[in-house]
């Protein structure tokens, strides 16, 4: 229960009574939220005191209050704010429109961006239409146990202000992964630690980006991603995508068209369709991009999920990395809420990089920098990765079977050899946007490729993720996607 804080001021000179003038500031304090239902105001006679005045005045203010279904007063307990309808009720028809209401500020506000859709899952329901780790195997004790490590060890100076590059452990871990897992030649120097991979891209497109320049990017890919750009001022290009990749022919075209300042690529798993552009294409892309002073920034947000041979090497690792800023996660390894990702690029960049970042945070959490830090030290966060990979494929593996027993003929799909979801082409006379509302109520939530759509336009495809969901959850989601299609409307 919360204690009433003081900010009324009576006016004797005022043609209002004093009685009035209080109830009235009282009943516009709860109208405004400061006094809440349930919360107690002070007694009459400490109010009187503070006032100034007769402690009949501030009981017969009281009472008006009561009168109007406001308060409530307990035998011997004091005066609180009813918590009944009543309040309400009485406010409307006490209160005439605009007083005491927060003003209207005169200044414009641009419309809100697109959004991408939630991905919080109410309770009973089966989200498909995101690819995000299952939190359920989140290893929460080794997790625990660094950050108990971390502060003990080391609490007065995580607890301050620290490095904007990132705690140096994780940035001295993160170049012995990337060097090693991902054949990135690079030093903690090479390295900055960013609140997830969206913080990333954003202090790298407000480092190359001025307002104007052109930027390219493939056609189906995040939302999140083009206004990010869109928000460093960038003029956002869309190029095509096919079985291979970027479509690089499209990009040589534009290139001699106009000048752009960059290009952003998920070359391992192309978001969303998940297909792995071709080698051939990397290295075109690579020589356009250097001939042509581009920046390529390659978001290479899950490489660890790759399930079938060797993962291609990321193009930050090829010969063609010269122009590359490599943006990474580890949000999809644990968990989103931990929000670690990080950038690699050309020691002027990454100066630049940081002076952006401290002039709107000063530093990212260095607790869990150096919790992490701990876990990639004694092997866990390997460990983990090794695991997910497993329980990953056999879930990717049950959900293509699920959707081949109840959707066969409904939905055509390759299963990925990496990844976090499947893309899937819809038959050509399924209504899909009565197909996810009939989903909805049956308790599924899928989404076709429209969200994903640069021109935001109905594709016939869904991206369906098989990694936050166990087999059994996937088998129901499927046979819950049938009967939506069978009951849509």
């Amino acid at each position: 229960m919360r204690k009433w804080a003081l900010t009324l001021q009576l006016d004797a000179s005022s043609g209002l009574p004093l009685f009035l003038q209080l109830s009235k500031a009282v009943a516009d304090d709860i109208r405004r939220g400061r006094l809440r239902p349930g919360d107690a105001l002070p007694s009459t006679r400490a109010l009187a005191a503070e006032l100034g005045v007769h402690r009949n005045t501030v009981i017969a203010g009281y009472q008006e209050l009561a009168s109007e279904g406001l308060v409530s007063a307990r035998w011997g307990g004091g005066t609180f704010v009813a918590a009944t309808p009543a309040t309400a009720t009485a406010l409307r028809s006490t209160i005439t429109p605009g007083d005491g209401a927060a003003p209207s500020p005169s200044y414009a506000v641009a419309a809100p961006l697109p959004m991408p859709p939630s991905t919080r899952v109410p309770p009973g329901i089966l989200m498909m239409y995101r690819g995000v780790p299952d939190v359920r195997l989140l290893p929460a004790q080794a997790l625990a146990r660094a950050f108990r490590r971390a502060v003990s060890s080391h609490g007065r100076a995580l607890l301050g202000y620290g490095d904007a590059r990132g705690h140096v452990r994780l940035r001295g871990e993160l170049a012995v992964l990337l060097t090693r897992t991902r054949g990135i030649a690079v030093t903690p120097e090479s390295v900055m630690v960013t609140r997830g991979s969206q913080q990333a891209l954003d202090l790298v497109a407000r480092t190359l980006v001025t307002p104007g320049d052109l930027v390219a990017v493939e056609r189906l890919g995040d939302p999140s991603t083009r206004n990010t750009l869109r928000l460093a001022g960038a003029e956002v290009v869309p190029l095509p995508i096919d079985d291979e990749g970027l479509d690089v022919d499209a990009f040589a075209a534009l290139l001699a068209r106009k000048k752009v300042r960059a290009i952003c690529v998920t070359p391992h798993h192309q978001f969303p369709t998940t297909v792995v552009m071709s080698p051939e294409r990397r290295a075109r892309l690579a020589r356009l991009a250097y001939d042509h002073r581009v920046a390529i920034l390659e978001d290479d947000y899950d490489h660890e999920f790759h399930y079938e041979g060797k993962p291609i090497l990321p193009m930050a690792a090829g010969s063609g990395r010269a122009n590359v800023i490599y943006i990474g996660s580890l949000s999809k390894v644990f968990a989103p809420g931990l929000r670690t990702g990080f950038v690699v690029a050309p020691p002027a960049m990454l100066e630049r990089l940081v002076s952006i970042r401290v002039a709107s945070d000063l530093a990212g959490d260095a607790t869990i920098e150096c919790a992490l830090a701990e876990l990639l030290e004694d092997g866990e966060l390997l460990r983990h990765v090794r695991r997910m990979r497993n329980v990953y494929a056999r879930r990717r593996d049950a959900l293509a079977e699920a959707l081949g027993r109840h959707l066969r003929g409904v939905l055509d799909f390759r299963v990925p050899d990496g990844g976090m979801a499947l893309w899937a082409r819809v038959a050509g006379d399924v209504d899909l946007p009565a197909w996810e509302r009939a989903g909805e109520r049956l308790g599924v939530q899928f989404r076709g490729a429209r969200i994903h759509d640069f021109h935001a336009r109905e594709q016939p495809f869904l991206r369906l993720g098989f990694t936050y969901h166990d087999e059994s959850e996937l088998a129901d989601a499927a046979r819950r996607m049938a009967r939506a299609l069978a009951a849509r409307r």
